[in-house]
């Protein structure tokens, strides 16, 4: 009787594999790079059930949005799922596992991690794919169950012939039990709970939704800029908010996005979504509420006066986050103009990305935005801050990217006598600022648009911007964009010429209707902390008649600070 069941649990013991409990630990890594470059996937097995995890992905403090993810395989149902676990809730989807458009051909017999292998090869997305699986284990497991199903446990896959997933190790763990939770959730597409996911990481700040800008009289404000109001000033044409925006970590991707139509206005508008910096004594919201004539005046060699366009001991300007350009009247006339072969646009899309300009993106922010127009209709408007995180855990350390605002020569106060940057014909720009100790990766971030909308005017005709650090000539940079006529169908009510060619198809010094104008970036990482000089010199035209060229050029000083120096910074 004790042979008898000596022999029942010898037979079990070999037989283990076949009733399961297996942890099995796979690495992936790319050929030839360092060893901190491999990620450790970990598959528990126990009786034709998978629970796929990543071992790289511990994470201690979440950012929101976070979720637990899981993959399980079950052989019996033929069945793949993938799970989303939230604090509060759960989600998940569900595929057949042979159910897949992966067709592998068989290429024969080989010896791989020690293991007899069956080789297995296809082609997924212009990206060819080998993988060896070993049936001498009496079970099968895949790291990846999107490849289908392969009978046995895979030993190694290659992508490429460069990125490799190995079997390490297998072992048995009497410990494991059900692999698959009864309740899963709420039951989504596969392409849902992707999309649900992403959508969750996904940070929207909204700060302007669909909000006129137009030539209009609206009351003074008074007192204290109010949070989370939209303040209209200089008759209507900017927007303004103050905000308290969240600190993220630096790891999050910072965008700028932004929606505008025709609410009326049919020309072809200058517009900036900007940042007005509080810290000193004096800045860019005093001239929106006390008026033009509050802001800090360079007195141009014209004899022109311009007010607030650049750094001074006890004033900053505004920082541009993106300069956009309106359309000849993209939503508003639509159905007022009908030409054969075109479809207009409902509005203009922008999205640029804002990260290097983070540190004036958190905490007490004024906001806005303006497009310079005197029509009573306008434009409408909205502006989000989206952020998109590159790590899953959240960072509590200060922000070491930092910027100095140094120009600005957009008359955002237009229409409230804020002159146009006219002084290049006489003049140059030049600005003086400070480079702290310890600063580095340091760059200008520059802007520059040229204006004058005649065949004479600088719009037309490209021009070198020259740039100046303390005296010495150091770059050059002619903004100038050719693929105007990519965005005709942007443009409604644009002119249309008797050769075929539309005014909005015109290449113009830096911006086309209907498009962002993207920054350019001098690298100044040879200075010295320290006082120094930066000037700008562009040769404008000459007046003609009542119609002149204007320059709006904005600039930015950009530089890090190590974490530890930044503490006492």
């Amino acid at each position: 009787m004790k042979t008898k069941a000596f022999l029942i649990v010898f037979a079990w013991l070999m037989a283990g594999t076949a009733f399961g409990q297996h942890v099995i630990t796979y690495q992936s890594y790319m050929q030839g790079a360092d060893s901190h470059d491999t990620t450790f996937t970990q598959v528990l097995e126990n009786r034709g059930q998978l629970k796929i995890v990543s071992l790289n992905n511990e994470v201690k403090h979440p950012i929101p949005g976070y979720a637990e993810t899981v993959t399980c395989v079950d052989y019996g149902m033929d069945s793949v799922f993938s799970l989303l676990q939230y604090p509060d809730e759960r989600y998940y989807s569900a595929y057949p596992l042979s159910d897949n458009d992966v067709v592998f051909s068989r290429e024969g017999e080989e010896k791989v991690l020690g293991y007899p292998c069956t080789k297995y090869k296809t082609s997924i997305n212009s990206n060819t794919i080998e993988v060896w699986m070993t049936e001498k284990p009496d079970f099968n497991a895949t790291p990846m169950p999107q490849l289908g199903r392969l009978e046995g446990v895979m030993v190694r896959c290659m992508r490429n012939g460069s990125y490799v997933t190995d079997l390490k190790m297998v072992k048995k763990d009497r410990s494991i039990k059900e692999l698959i939770p009864t309740d899963k959730g709420h039951r989504m597409t596969s392409r849902e709970l992707s999309q649900l996911r992403k959508d969750k990481l996904v940070m929207r700040i909204p700060i302007f939704e669909d909000a006129q800008i137009h030539f209009a009289e609206y009351e003074p404000l008074t007192g204290d800029i109010p949070f989370d109001t939209t303040i209209h000033c200089s008759h209507g044409t900017v927007i303004i908010k103050r905000m308290n925006l969240p600190r993220l970590p630096e790891h999050y991707q910072l965008f700028a996005e932004i929606h505008q139509r025709s609410n009326g206005d049919a020309y072809d508008r200058s517009a900036s979504a900007f940042v007005i910096p509080t810290e000193k004594a004096k800045s860019f919201g005093d001239g929106l509420i006390k008026g033009v004539e509050s802001l800090p005046v360079f007195k141009g060699k014209d004899g022109k006066e311009y007010q607030g366009i650049k750094a001074e001991n006890d004033y900053l300007p505004l920082v541009e986050l993106v300069r956009f350009f309106t359309s000849f009247g993209a939503g508003f006339f639509n159905e007022k103009v009908k030409i054969d072969g075109l479809e207009w646009t409902d509005e203009n899309y922008y999205k640029q990305e804002v990260s290097e300009l983070r540190d004036r993106l958190q905490g007490d922010v004024l906001i806005g935005a303006f497009i310079g127009n005197y029509d009573r209709g306008g434009h409408k408007v909205s502006l989000d801050l989206v952020a998109y995180p590159d790590d899953y855990e959240w960072s509590e350390e200060p922000c070491h990217q930092h910027s100095i605002p140094l120009f600005n020569t957009c008359n955002v106060m237009e229409m409230s006598g804020q002159n146009y940057g006219r002084l290049f014909a006489t003049d140059s720009l030049e600005v003086a600022f400070e480079l702290p100790e310890d600063a580095t990766k340091v760059r200008l971030r520059y802007l520059s648009t040229g204006h004058g909308g005649w065949g004479g005017g600088d719009e037309f005709n490209p021009k070198e911007n020259v740039i100046f650090i303390d005296g010495e000539r150091r770059f050059t940079h002619t903004p100038w964009r050719c693929d105007c006529a990519t965005f005709r169908d942007q443009n409604p009510v644009s002119g249309n010429f008797w050769n075929g060619v539309s005014s909005s198809d015109y290449s113009r010094s830096g911006w086309c209707p209907g498009t962002a104008t993207n920054p350019v970036y001098f690298d100044l990482n040879d200075l010295k902390p320290g006082k120094h000089t930066i000037r700008i010199a562009i040769p404008q035209g000459r007046d003609e008649g009542g119609s002149f060229s204007h320059w709006m050029v904005s600039g930015a000083l950009l530089y890090e600070i190590s974490a530890a120096s930044s503490r006492s910074f």
